[in-house]
């Protein structure tokens, strides 16, 4: 028996390693175009703005597809639908590198987030299968630390390739590991592990609301809301922080990239630290708090620091401010996740969805304001009031959101509930 557990023990080990390696791959897919953006839009003769909207197009079909993308896993089950999804957005990173004209390489940066738009609510599923409610914010914090480690190392991989291939090259080369990983997926992951996960619940058996019910939900709501304001200031980070770096303090390309890996990994560090302040907060007496205290102490810090950055006089003070905003953002990720799947049950996948939607239509907002509100107030300024007022919404958010969503216990009134395969 216990040979059994820790072989089961292991195998969840490896999940969660994977499912990190999908999100550094995401990122890292994801971030490129950043880096890429001087030469791309020399090469293409693409202003500012026709670059801001190319980057919207990522956001805008992200956050389409993303309730499609969650009903995908949980009807045909997160193996076949991660398997899918990874090398069809590998695929166009390839064709990206194609590009020779703006409206093409919309419609590329369109389907290219239609196709990541399923990653995270896949990754959402298998955790759900696989994983006690216990051990969920962890989990959550390796997952997006992933992405965030992807993120800053986009940077300096797009710059190194940059400095012995044409962009289109490196795009040609970036779409290689998703290819791989989808293929590794597909032959050895399997949508429920042998031994069913028991899932705490004050439910009744047959009690559990439909989707619908759950969408309109309060909390939902709420969730939302406040997804879509951490994620107007973190898509700042992968969309326009890099070429503000350059232009702002007069960076040279490698200085810049090295100054926007620094809020990436301070994101990164921040999603491990929720992660198990989440764990922590459920095992200890203030189970009810376990995912409020991480977002409402996330958004403290977004609001300093944007407010930070928007005073800046040299770019050390710039990344420092950048660094606080982005660390306080990414520490309300996992205690996001982590609601969902309290309230979604077997609607995991497409509640986490919802949500990730709505902060993505957040993220298309974003990479929209900066040069909108640039250009009508002459300074970056004005975005970051922005930001930072949605950001003290979402610290409301954080207040009103139940304290614990379906996962919510005691040891006296908990029934177990086995999550069978299909």
């Amino acid at each position: 028996m216990t040979t059994t557990r820790a072989s089961a023990a292991w195998t969840r080990y490896l999940v969660v390693a994977a499912l990190f390696l999908l999100s550094l791959i995401t990122y890292i897919d994801r971030a490129a175009i950043s880096t890429a953006k001087q030469p791309m839009a020399q090469e293409l003769s693409l202003t500012d703005a026709q670059m801001g909207v190319v980057f919207s197009a990522f956001a805008l079909g992200y956050a389409a597809a993303q309730m499609p993308s969650g009903w995908f896993a949980d009807r045909i089950g997160p193996r076949r639908a991660l398997a899918i999804v990874v090398v069809l957005w590998s695929v166009l990173t390839a064709i990206t590198g194609m590009m020779t004209r703006f409206g093409p390489l919309l419609l590329v940066r369109f389907l290219f987030g239609i196709a990541e738009a399923g990653a995270y609510p896949g990754s959402a599923r298998v955790f759900y299968n696989w994983l006690p409610v216990g051990q969920r914010g962890i989990a959550n914090g390796i997952l997006f630390s992933g992405g965030l480690l992807g993120a800053a190392f986009a940077f300096p991989i797009y710059a190194w390739l940059l400095e012995r291939y044409d962009w289109r090259i490196a795009f040609y080369i970036l779409g290689i590991p998703g290819v791989v990983w989808g293929i590794c997926w597909l032959i050895w992951f399997r949508d429920f592990p042998r031994e069913p996960i028991v899932h705490e619940t004050t439910r009744a058996a047959g009690d559990e609301p439909g989707l619908g019910p759950l969408l309109r939900s309060r909390g939902m709501l709420l969730a939302m809301f406040q997804y879509f304001a951490g994620n107007f200031t973190f898509y700042i980070c992968i969309s326009w922080m890099h070429p503000y770096l350059l232009e702002r303090y007069g960076l040279s390309q490698s200085e810049a990239a090295r100054y926007a890996m620094v809020p990436l990994l301070c994101g990164a560090a921040a999603n491990w630290c929720a992660g198990l302040i989440v764990d922590a907060l459920y095992k200890s007496p203030y189970r009810a708090w376990s995912r409020r205290i991480p977002g409402i102490a996330g958004f403290v810090l977004a609001a300093s620091g944007v407010l930070w950055a928007s005073t800046a006089a040299s770019a050390p003070s710039a990344i420092l401010g950048f660094a606080v905003a982005t660390f306080g953002v990414e520490m309300t990720i996992s205690p996001s996740w982590s609601f969902c799947l309290d309230i979604g049950g077997r609607h995991a996948g497409t509640i986490s969805a919802a949500m990730n939607m709505a902060g993505n239509v957040g993220g298309f907002a974003s990479t929209n304001a900066f040069p909108l509100l640039r250009g009508l107030t002459g300074s970056a300024a004005a975005y970051f009031y922005a930001a930072a007022a949605l950001n003290i919404a979402a610290i409301l958010c954080w207040r009103l959101m139940p304290r614990l969503g379906r996962a919510e216990a005691s040891a006296s009134s908990s029934e177990p509930v086995k999550v069978q395969g299909s």
